[in-house]
Formats: C-alpha cells, sequence, structure tokens
C-alpha cells in the first residue's frame, strides 16, 4: 500500500516539471513579439533611410538623418538580441525540463548555441548574449554621448575598458570550460 502511494506521488512529483511549459510557450512568444517589433522597425528604418539621397537636404538635416538611423540600427540589433536571448531560454528550458529537441541534436545546420545540457550551461549562454546586449546599448548611449568635461571621457575610456575585459574573461571562460568538455565528447564518440 505504502509503494503505491510512493509510486503515485513520485509520478506526480515527476510530472510536476511539465509546469515549466508555461515558462517555455511564454517565452518563446516574447520573442516572436520582440521579432516582429524589431522587423517592423527595420521597416520604417529602411523607408525613412531612403529619404537620405534626397538632393534637397541640407547637410545639417542629412547628418542629423545619419545619426538617427546608426542609433535605429543598433536599437533593431539589441531587439534581435533580446529576442535571441528570450528563444535560447525557451528552447534551454525545454531541453533541461521536458524532452531533448531531437530535431536539433540530429540536424547537420543545428547551432551548437541552441544544445543546452544543463543549468549552468544555459546560464552561461544566456548571460554571453545579455552581455552582447549590454555592450550595443553603451554603443548606442556612445553615440548620443555629450563630452563636456575631462572627467566624462574618463569614464568613456573607463566603460570601453571594462567592455574589453568582461570580454576577455568570458573567452578565457570558454576556453577552460567548454574545451575539455569537447575533448571529452569526441573520446565518448570514438568508443
Amino acid at each position: 500500500m505504502i509503494k503505491f502511494f510512493e509510486g503515485l506521488f513520485e509520478g506526480a512529483l515527476w510530472n510536476s516539471r511539465f509546469v515549466v511549459l508555461t515558462a517555455v510557450v511564454g517565452s518563446l512568444f516574447a520573442g516572436f513579439a520582440i521579432f516582429y517589433i524589431a522587423t517592423v522597425d527595420v521597416f520604417y528604418l529602411f523607408e525613412h533611410a531612403l529619404h537620405y539621397a534626397d538632393a534637397g537636404m541640407t547637410e545639417e538635416s542629412r547628418k542629423a538623418l545619419h545619426d538617427s538611423t546608426v542609433s535605429h540600427i543598433v536599437e533593431v540589433v539589441d531587439g534581435y538580441l533580446l529576442a535571441t536571448v528570450m528563444l535560447i531560454f525557451s528552447l534551454g528550458l525545454y531541453e533541461l525540463f521536458i524532452s531533448d529537441i531531437n530535431q536539433a541534436h540530429g540536424s547537420k545546420a543545428s547551432s551548437k548555441i541552441l544544445v543546452i545540457s544543463n543549468l549552468d550551461d544555459l546560464k552561461s549562454r544566456l548571460a554571453k548574449v545579455i552581455l552582447m546586449i549590454m555592450i550595443v546599448t553603451l554603443f548606442e548611449e556612445a553615440l548620443n554621448m555629450h563630452i563636456t568635461a575631462p572627467i566624462d571621457l574618463v569614464y568613456f575610456g573607463a566603460a570601453i575598458a571594462l567592455i574589453g575585459l568582461s570580454l576577455y574573461l568570458s573567452h578565457a571562460a570558454d576556453g577552460s570550460g567548454h574545451g575539455g568538455k569537447d575533448a571529452g565528447d569526441t573520446e565518448e564518440g570514438k568508443h
């Protein structure tokens, strides 16, 4: 009798992981929404950029259009990166809690970024994309930055140095963490 209730409880406990499907579907829809918004922004950006060749534009308005276009392109890149984060998060949660995505593992065209083996792997991949979003956002802010005092230039240089350091540390973590993993995978494949 106790074994029956234990089996029933463990089955219910194991099946409770399916609640993660709400996060998977929600993240997927949020990613699609951001992809849609960024694509609409690209459409209107292209429409405005067509006016860049107008002969009637003054040099000041052409410069303003140029700066605005570059700033909007950076925003679009930021949007696509955020949508990618949502997609990776959705696929990663699905693979970790529900089931492996057979099409991702069996396809030669599948990207390694979408194959998630554990929670730390998911966090690492998300952190890299979020780092790229932060770099793009800093670039966007730098385009609109007005340096009024020497300390502003020091802050800007410090921000660039911190970006370089974070990219270096991210790359160093890849070299030590994934290098051994890939080597182990190839050894297992030989056996």
